[in-house]
């Protein structure tokens, strides 16, 4: 297996943190993954591939089919890697469950992957509050696990923050 750069990706999330994600993969000649990690539901198993299956922490909810890396997640990465001029990069997605920063690091160890890359919480009140309640994903994978943490600020202005 070649090297691995393991990226945390969310539904609406800027597309600084991938483009840098995909820039490191293709310098190492590393597959990106991309991980989405939902955090309302559990692992019940997994894939040699670090695929998990899941099931809802609500016990009332019916039971659902295993969760799929989303479709239009899988096209916004793609658009935004060609938009980069990285559409070269291999990568592939997977849908991971819990607490997104243990999610993200057993994905990595599964793979063995070179290091993992986050973003920042989003500027503004919004991000602030939801960073004070949860916690940052940065920093509980910095203190949790002996992988490289690549941590993307999502404040400022970026050369080639619009991609």
């Amino acid at each position: 297996m070649s090297a691995v750069i393991v990226v945390g990706v969310e539904d609406r999330m800027p597309p600084l943190v991938l483009v840098e994600a995909a820039r490191i993969a293709r310098d190492l000649g590393a597959e990106l993954v991309c991980g989405h990690v939902d955090r309302s539901q559990y692992a019940i198993s997994e894939d040699p591939d670090g695929t998990v299956h899941s099931r809802p922490f609500d016990p009332d909810l019916p039971e659902q089919p295993d969760a799929v890396f989303p479709e239009e997640l899988t096209a916004r990465i793609g658009t935004v890697l060609q938009g980069a001029g990285l559409g070269d990069v291999t990568w592939s997605g997977r849908e991971l469950a819990g607490d997104p920063a243990h999610a993200l690091a057993h994905l990595a160890n599964v793979l063995d992957a070179r290091l993992i890359v986050v973003g920042t919480h989003e500027p503004g009140a919004r991000g602030g509050l939801r960073e004070f309640f949860q916690g940052s994903i940065a920093t509980h994978l910095a203190h949790r696990q002996h992988r490289p943490v690549l941590v993307v600020p999502l404040g400022g202005t970026h050369p080639g923050a619009d991609a």
